[in-house]
């Protein structure tokens, strides 16, 4: 743990760094929710931008909003195109915090807030997303990613991110992680089981290619498989 906290903390430091409004959101999110954990990083809020800027992409959809950091992110980093950002959440705790951020840093002119079961509001979509990101409960991703694509919600060119596959290593290993809080053990481990299934699904998926990266908590990539002419 140490040494990823170091490795973090370098690569933060020679990164794009993020805004001051995504500096103070984070802060005052780690501030007021025990479970900030959940939450991206500056380094994962660096790179979501990075990635819109270079998609330009023009509608994103973000399943998990927590308090709005990442779709602060999306925001931000689209402003050229003015992507419509569409952000669906269940929590009525995370919701109001969510709306709190959108009307603090007036972002309701291209944010939308979906409020109620992910997999219900998924059905309710319609048209193409550039980038959609997956970052809510565990268990659901495998049958979120395969609405998204069963409805081709996703644009030909466009990516799907999913955040936290690794579930604290519970993923790979019940025994990856030694340093894992007794309390949050049970959570992760289950989440865990239901991650190893989803990366079974996406592997074995013939429309997708995937791509599953070691970086922050685990992090999969996935996008349309070119097809042969």
């Amino acid at each position: 743990p140490e040494m990823a906290a170091t490795t973090t903390q370098y690569c933060t430091s020679v990164s794009n760094d993020v805004s001051d409004n995504m500096k103070e959101l984070w802060q005052w999110t780690c501030e007021n929710f025990e479970d900030a954990h959940k939450m991206s990083s500056p380094l994962q809020g660096a790179t979501m931008k990075f990635l819109a800027e270079n998609q330009r992409a023009k509608r994103v959809l973000e399943i998990g909003c927590y308090t709005g950091y990442s779709a602060m992110a999306w925001y931000e980093s689209t402003a050229s195109t003015k992507a419509e950002i569409i952000t669906l959440e269940l929590d009525p705790k995370m919701i109001a915090a969510s709306r709190r951020t959108f009307d603090k840093y007036g972002m309701n002119d291209r944010v939308t807030l979906i409020e109620g079961p992910a997999g219900d509001s998924i059905e309710t979509l319609t048209g193409e997303f550039d980038i959609i990101f997956v970052d809510a409960n565990k268990d659901g991703y495998e049958s979120y990613v395969k609405s998204i694509l069963d409805k081709k919600l996703l644009s030909p060119t466009g990516f799907i991110i999913c955040d936290n596959v690794f579930a604290r290593g519970m993923t790979i290993s019940t025994d990856a992680n030694p340093t894992l809080p007794d309390k949050a053990r049970p959570y992760w481990t289950e989440c865990g089981k239901a991650l190893q299934k989803f990366n079974i699904f996406c592997k074995n998926d013939s429309r997708i290619d995937v791509i599953l990266l070691p970086v922050y908590d685990g992090v999969t990539l996935v996008k349309w498989k070119v097809q042969s002419s």
